[in-house]
């Protein structure tokens, strides 16, 4: 076998790959102007350059597409999530009200990047979950009350004062401003918005 052998399969497959990604991109476009509904998988061929029949080689619908976007967000942020605070529990115990605060801020960090880089995502989560089959959609709400769960544990280590069931309504609270306000600030720059994401963020968690 010679090295070109070797390398025209994996060659093949990244190229496959590469046309997956760029299917999704053109869905997450397409989805977020016109809703999931307005959207026919011919759209998706022509946004990314092939025929219709040319996309079922990589996906089996545009369900299948949507699929693919929503669990995919969901499990990345709760994977980046979790790799936070790990992260934290990892170093040397310090005073806990302080470590969560620390850790809290990354988390704000992490969630603001997402929402400043996604807000296709954003619109696509809030506007056509319900079109999702059923499994899909009870592994996005599982994995959102998860990544919930984490960011509420870690808020009512920084506040003992507060019960876990507010704590919760602060995260809530949090995530919707954070979420929607990309949108709403579209005329402002980037940098400006997301300082004041983070201070606001920061604030209605009462943390320095």
């Amino acid at each position: 076998m010679t090295t070109e052998d070797v390398a025209r399969p994996t060659s093949r497959a990244e190229a496959k790959a590469a046309r997956r990604e760029q299917l999704l991109n053109v869905a997450k476009a397409l989805y977020a102007r016109h809703g999931f509904h307005g959207v026919r998988l011919d759209d998706l061929g022509k946004g990314a350059g092939i025929s219709a029949p040319a996309v079922y080689r990589h996906f089996s619908s545009k369900e299948a597409v949507l699929e693919e976007l929503l669990v995919g967000i969901s499990k990345y942020l709760k994977s980046g999530g979790d790799e936070i605070v790990a992260a934290t529990e990892e170093q040397p115990a310090a005073a806990v009200e302080a470590e969560a605060a620390g850790t809290l801020h990354r988390l704000i960090d992490f969630h603001v990047d997402f929402a400043m880089s996604e807000p296709e995502l954003i619109r696509i989560q809030d506007r056509d979950l319900a079109a999702l089959p059923e499994a899909s959609r009870r592994t996005v709400r599982r994995l959102q009350r998860a990544y919930v769960s984490r960011w509420a544990e870690v808020v009512a280590a920084a506040h003992p004062e507060w019960t876990l069931e507010a704590a919760t309504v602060r995260v809530h609270a949090v995530f919707g401003m954070m979420n929607s306000t990309p949108y709403q600030a579209r005329r402002s720059s980037a940098e400006v918005v997301g300082v004041e994401l983070r201070a606001a963020a920061a604030a209605a968690l009462a943390i320095g």
